[in-house]
């Protein structure tokens, strides 16, 4: 297998950076947002936006985590759909993954955040996007676009889980 470093952490870093500035533009500060990072990379990347809020705005912003596994369309779910807890009530949700593909993971992050309530406002933050949409998603915020073909992967990796920073895409 063939692996093409993309991106490392500096340029992750810088990816993010900019990324928070845009979240923090757009959305004319920080008031009612919430961090929603998907498991599991996408958590850590959620963790590191609100680090570079809070140094930009001084002000606290929450994260949580989200476990999609029970909102996915290619599972069965004849049990009930887990509480998650997750405060979206009138709050402007960023949800936060590493990749964005075929917008599949995405669609399942969206039914679990309707399923705890009814958010002001969804947004996506993606460190990078790689196309091949199946459904009509698109990402607000995006570190890198990154055109792949089918018979590519492209791997994220975090310090937090994998020890070492860095996108690279494998043939």
């Amino acid at each position: 297998m063939q692996t093409k470093e993309i991106l490392d952490a500096l340029g992750m870093k810088r990816s993010l950076t900019r990324i928070a500035h845009e979240i923090i533009e757009h959305n004319k500060g920080i008031s009612d947002i919430i961090l929603v990072g998907i498991k599991t990379r996408g958590i850590a990347l959620a963790n590191r936006l609100k680090d570079m809020i809070e140094q930009v705005e001084g002000v606290s912003v929450d994260v949580f985590a989200l476990d999609i596994s029970s909102f996915r369309d290619d599972l069965d779910h004849r049990h009930p759909l887990p509480d998650l807890g997750l405060p979206v009530k009138d709050k402007k949700v960023i949800l936060v993954d590493d990749v964005l593909f075929k917008g599949r993971t995405v669609r399942a992050a969206m039914d679990a955040i309707m399923h705890c309530g009814r958010a002001r406002e969804i947004q996506l933050a993606v460190l990078v996007d790689r196309g091949h949409r199946e459904l009509p998603i698109r990402a607000d915020y995006i570190g890198k676009n990154i055109p792949s073909s089918l018979q590519e992967a492209v791997r994220v990796n975090v310090k937090e889980f994998d020890g070492v920073d860095g996108v690279y895409i494998e043939k």
